[in-house]
């Protein structure tokens, strides 16, 4: 990876921030309780991981029993990129639990969130979308990167609040697209926009519509981890990134523009994802902050198929809110974004979020390269600037 040199960043450290898109309270779907905030621990609910030398064919028979002996009820079973499993039970369970000779570690399941950056270009602003789109626009940070190109035959995996899968200027995979929030509706859909926003930054269809893509055309297949409200939990992304590891094809683009607290178990799936040939683009966050901080940003430096990705503006320079540091490989466009959005529409937003799409994009083209660096890096190092 790029930022290699005299890297003496602990990466044990926690933050209880998240930092890509809504920061919004925490809800499976929107009846769920507001009370808890983004990076919070979910009462009751753990990721349990089992011993590494289980048999993968066994995992969920263990996992199974485990829960059994220890009157937890199992909500997700993980066998693909770790192997274990999402449960809930009393702390006091949880606890006994963790001295099972089966169990590797039980950790608190955590609320992830999208978190907007402060000020101009926030997401949720710009039009809303819904209609048919105008006549095509190539937004500027698709030229910004070097123009978009034919993607087609690519593949990405979209894990976020799903992806408007009618959208008239999207070439969406909706056989293999699929659900893991825990409640409301049980469809990829997308009912929030950033998703979808997402997907069409990567591969909006060259047509007379809307807008055109960094791969136009290139499958996009929706892994909706993140409910209408931007919200959901490290035990749902990790059952997508499993969901992902049993259906993809090693050479395919994931694209998560989301994150929270350190977390071992999903930093462990990311990390088994990249080891299997699968190429990662992920969000540095919206804080303001070093993205050694958060999972799984702070990955970036430490697999050479994962991309960290900070936000520059239009001159080029790093925004005041995107996070920077060791960890993050690239800088793309972030900045008042125009793309796709659900109901048939565009909109302009802005975030780390719409940036790691353009890495993205490059990513299928098989041509991620840098022109420049962005100025106003807080870390010294400027990040380079992600090109074709």
């Amino acid at each position: 990876m790029l930022k290699t040199i005299n890297r003496l960043i602990p990466l044990f450290l926690l933050a209880l921030s998240i930092g890509c898109g809504d920061n919004l309270p925490f809800a499976a779907d929107e009846d769920q309780s507001p009370l808890l905030k983004p990076g919070d621990a979910i009462p009751n609910q753990y990721i349990v991981r089992l011993k590494e030398d289980l048999a993968t064919s066994l995992v969920p028979d263990v996992a199974s029993d485990v829960a059994k002996a220890h009157t937890a009820t199992v909500t997700h079973v993980y066998d693909k990129t770790v192997k274990g499993f999402s449960a809930t039970m009393t702390s006091a369970k949880a606890a006994e639990m963790a001295a099972d000779a089966r169990v590797l570690s039980v950790e608190p399941d955590r609320v992830v969130a999208l978190a907007p950056p402060p000020g101009k270009g926030k997401p949720g602003s710009g039009d809303g979308g819904g209609g048919t789109p105008t006549a095509q626009e190539t937004p500027w940070g698709i030229t910004e990167v070097g123009g978009s190109s034919d993607g087609t035959g690519g593949v990405v995996w979209i894990l976020d609040t799903g992806i408007d899968l009618d959208h008239p200027d999207l070439n969406v995979d909706v056989a293999r697209s699929r659900n893991f929030v825990s409640k409301g509706k049980n469809s990829p859909d997308d009912g929030n926009g950033h998703g979808t926003h997402v997907a069409g930054i990567i591969g909006a269809l060259n047509n007379s519509i809307g807008v055109v893509g960094v791969a136009a055309g290139t499958t996009v297949i929706a892994v909706r981890v993140l409910d209408n409200a931007g919200s959901g939990s490290y035990s749902g992304i990790i059952a997508g990134l499993d969901y992902v590891a049993t259906n993809g094809t090693a050479g395919d683009v994931v694209n998560m523009s989301l994150g929270g607290p350190i977390s071992a178990s999903f930093d462990a799936a990311v990390l088994a994802l990249a080891d299997a040939g699968f190429h990662i683009a992920v969000a540095a966050g919206n804080d303001g902050q070093d993205a050694s901080n958060e999972s799984p940003a702070h990955l970036g430096n430490n697999h050479a198929r994962i991309y960290t990705v900070s936000a520059h503006d239009q001159s080029g320079c790093l925004t005041s809110w995107s996070n920077y540091g060791l960890d993050v490989d690239y800088a793309a466009p972030g900045l008042n974004i125009l793309s796709l959005w659900k109901g048939g529409g565009t909109n302009t937003i802005s975030g780390t979020s719409m940036a790691t799409p353009h890495v993205a994009g490059l990513l299928v083209l098989s041509s991620l390269n840098s022109s420049g660096t962005a100025c106003n890096d807080p870390d010294g190092l400027p990040d380079p600037r992600a090109h074709k």
